[in-house]
Parts: structure tokens; sequence; C-alpha cells
């Protein structure tokens, strides 16, 4: 019994916890629900509050893009009749144009009519003054016809013969004309220095008693050096120095290390005068060696024998016409060089030749002829190759060049020694050379002044306007330049240049 009580018992408490579960969960739903009604209402109420300000603000939005819209149209429209307005005023000035085109076809017609009346008329004359000349110069038409015709077969002739010059001047341009590049690139590439000769050679002294010690009792130092060196010691008011003179810059060059050490050593007496130049000629002829092998070093040529090397660096001590011969050398080997290189001939053998083309220069009386025989018959001699040699007696023309790279050893020597500021040209034939351009101009009728200019490249030529009018200027600036070819010889070419200026002055008061 107590059992079943028991299980009764646990089953109403059961029923009773299912009940109130039951009907607590009724209660908790039905506050959820509640609840979420009432934010769905807020939800609903917060969307309805977006939609109205999205709606102001989607119609302020609307009236901005409308008057944007309204003022560009207006803008438009204005554009529209500045153009209308624009196309009126065209249109009124093509009309007016028109009627000027029509008013000077009207008068250019007149004109056509008067200009037929006065050539018939001048036909007539014409006729007239035919059987006039006819009648004085007992001659017929025929007979005219052909002494006239004689006279335009002469001039054209000359013509005929000077356009045949022009044309075959033009050819030799277009044919040099990339020799004129090759030239110009190589140019281009190479800085060189301008050169002057020297004569003179200045040796500084620490103050004025050293003159006295130079010129030691008597005379007898300094008679002593130049007995030596074999150059002028010259010793004058100039203040703390003293002038080397002589022609010969090797011998200069040795008084002037001789005469530096003597100072900086004190000791200056006959006897230790020639114990000094003794020692400084020994140092140059060793520094010749030095000197030759730094150019073949320079230029990048190797296998040189060292005399001729050594005779290459005597040429540091020559000159030609004011240009020094070793760095013209050089010079001429680095151009060689590049052209060449342009034109795809053997590098080597143009630098090689170029570098000696001039070394007979620094020969002595020993070998005859020219220098570019001379140095051709030494290099031989001390086995430079057939080649070279050819480059060295051809750059002159005694020889004729062998191979382009010849050539290219005569082009690079003229280069260098024709280039502005290597050689210097005497004052006195400069001003010939000028005054007989100025002289040759102003022989002409009607030429007022004339001017030489760009060194004697150019001449400019002022004629009287009065005297000379346009046409004539042309065929006088062509009858100048022939005078100038027939009368004068110079390099390159001289422009002509014929001026001719109206001046209209008036005054207003």
């Amino acid at each position: 019994m107590d059992t079943l009580l028991w299980l009764f018992l646990l089953a109403l408490a059961l029923l009773a916890g299912g009940a109130a579960g039951f009907f607590g969960r009724q209660i908790i739903t039905g506050r959820r629900v509640q609840a979420a009604e009432q934010a769905a209402n807020r939800l609903i109420a917060e969307a309805r509050a977006k939609q109205k300000e999205i709606l102001l603000e989607a119609k302020d939005e609307s009236i901005r893009i409308r008057n944007q819209v309204e003022a560009e149209l207006r803008e438009r429209r204005a554009e529209l009749q500045r153009q209308e307005r624009r196309l009126a005023q065209k249109e009124e000035s093509l009309e007016r144009r028109s009627e000027a085109l029509e008013r000077r076809e009207r008068a250019l017609a007149q004109r056509e009519r008067e200009v037929e009346s006065l050539r018939a008329q001048a036909e007539q004359l014409v006729a007239r003054q035919q059987k006039e000349l006819e009648r004085v110069a007992g001659l017929n038409r025929e007979e005219a016809r052909q002494l006239l015709l004689q006279s335009i077969e002469a001039e054209v002739r000359e013509d005929a013969a000077r356009l045949v010059r022009q044309i075959e001047q033009e050819a030799r341009e277009e044919g040099e004309r990339r020799a004129r590049n090759i030239l110009a690139t190589a140019m281009q590439r190479l800085a060189a220095e301008v050169t002057s000769e020297l004569t003179v050679s200045v040796v500084p002294l620490p103050n004025e008693e050293m003159k006295g010690r130079i010129i030691g009792r008597e005379g007898r130092n300094i008679r002593a050096l130049e007995q030596a060196t074999g150059v002028d010691i010259v010793i004058d008011e100039t203040p703390d120095c003293v002038t080397l003179s002589g022609f010969d810059p090797i011998r200069r060059e040795v008084a002037r290390i001789a005469l530096t050490r003597l100072i900086n050593d004190g000791r200056i007496h006959p006897a230790r005068i020639e114990e000094v130049v003794a020692k400084a000629r020994q140092e140059v002829e060793a520094s010749l060696l030095e000197d030759g092998q730094q150019a073949a070093a320079e230029v990048g040529v190797t296998g040189l024998p060292p005399e001729v090397l050594r005779t290459l660096g005597r040429l540091k001590y020559r000159y030609s016409y004011g240009q020094n011969v070793y760095y013209h050398s050089i010079e001429c080997a680095k151009l060689a060089g590049l052209i060449a290189s342009e034109i795809g001939a053997d590098i080597d053998l143009a630098k090689k030749g170029a570098l000696l083309h001039d070394i007979g220069k620094a020969l002595d009386q020993d070998f005859e002829g020219p220098h570019a025989l001379a140095g051709a018959e030494f290099c031989r001699k001390h086995g430079v190759s057939p080649k070279v040699v050819n480059c060295i007696a051809s750059h002159h023309g005694d020889e004729e060049p062998a191979t382009v790279e010849a050539v290219i050893v005569a082009v690079a020597d003229a280069i260098s020694g024709s280039r502005p500021g290597a050689r210097r040209e005497s004052l006195e034939h400069y001003i010939r050379r000028i005054e007989a351009l100025e002289k040759i101009a102003t022989s002409f009728e009607g030429v007022e002044k004339a001017y030489a200019i760009q060194a004697g490249r150019e001449v400019r030529i002022i004629v009287k306007p009065d005297q000379v009018d346009d046409l004539t200027t042309m065929r006088l600036a062509r009858d100048i330049a022939r005078r100038l070819e027939e009368s004068l010889e110079y390099p390159g070419q001289i422009k002509v240049t014929v001026i001719r200026e109206t001046r209209a002055v008036d005054v207003a008061r």
C-alpha cells in the first residue's frame, strides 16, 4: 500500500510540475510576443521618419539639379545667340568682299581692254621702228636676227658653262656629304688646345742680386752659359727674371733647366756651369724617349722602335706656324683613329701613320729632301711597316697614297693644321688679303662701301640706292664673285653680300 501511495503522490507531483511549466511557458511567450510587437512598432516608426527625410533630401536634390540644368540651358542659349551674331557678321563681311571682288573683276577687265589697246599700239610702233632701223642700219630683218642670235648664243654659252660648273660643284658637294659628316663627327669628339710658337723662355729669379751673380765678374758666367748652351741670355730691367732667347727649343730647354739649378744651388762659376749644363742635356735627351712613349700611349699605338719613339719625343720642341708639332701629331692620330672608325678602316694603321707623319721635322740635315720623304726614309730604316711609311711619305702628295689610311692621315693633318687657333697667319699677309678684297669690291660702279669680315671669308658691300636697283644688286654680287675668283688665291670660299637700303626720313612738326 505504501508503494502505491508513493507512486500516486509522484504522479500527482509530475502532473503539477507539467501544469506549472506549461502555464509558465505561456506567460513567457506572451511577454516575448508583446516585446517583439513593441520593437516592430518602434522600427516602423523610425522607418517612416527616415522615409520622410529621404523624400525631403530627394526633393532638394531634384530642385538643385533642375536649377543647374536651367542655368546651363540659359548659357547655351546665350552662346547660340552670340554664334548667330558672329555668323551674321561673317555673312555681311563675305557679302562686302564679294562686292569688292566684283568691282576688282570689272576693273581688271577694263585694264585688260586698255592693255590690249596699248599692246596693239606698241606692235604698230615696233613695226615702224623695225622699218626705221632697217633703213638706218642698212640691214634687213634676217641679217639683224642673225647678229642678235650670235650675241645671244655667246651669252647663253657663257651661262651654260657657268651652269655646268655649278652642277659639277653640286655633284662634288653631294659626293662629299658623307665625308663632311664623318669629319664633323670626328672633330666634335676631339677637343684640342690653341698653340703658339715661342722663341723665348723666362727663368724667375729669387731677387735682383742674382742677376749680378749670373753675369759674373767681367761677364765670365754669362759668356760661359751662352757658350755651353748655345742660346742668348737677356738680362734687362725686367724685375726678378731672366730671358732665354733661341730658335732651338731643345737648347733653350737645356739652358732653362741648367740656369734654374744654378740659381737654386747658388754656386755659379764657369766650371760649375759646364757640369750642370752637361747634366741638363743628358736629362733632356733621356726625357725624349719618355715623351715619345707617352705620346704613343696616349693614342694607343704600340710596337714602335725606341729610336723612332725618341725622335718622336723631339717633336715636343718643334713648332710649325706657331703649332707645336708634338701635340699636332697626337691630335692627328686621334682624328685619324676617329675617322677610320667611322668608315671602317684600319684604326691602328691610321693612328700610327698620323702619329709619325711629321717625324721628319725632328731630323737633322743628314736626311735630305722634304720632311715627309725624310721621315718616311727614317722610319723605313728602323723597321716600321711599309704601309705606315707610305702614310708618312704621301701626306703632302710627295708620293701616291697606297691605302685609304694614307688618305685619312692627310685629311687629319689638314684638319689639325687648319682648325681655328692652330696656326698663326702673319699680320702683313692678313692685312694685304683684306685690303685686296675691299679694293676689288669698291672698284665696281655704284659701290659706296665694302667691308671684309670673318677673317676675309665674307665681303659685305653697301651700294648707292639711287644708282643700283634691286636687279642690279644680284648681277653686281655675281660679277664681284667672279672677279674675286679670277684675281685672288684663297682657301675655301668667300661669300659676297650686296646690301641696298633706301631710307625715307621726314620730320613731324
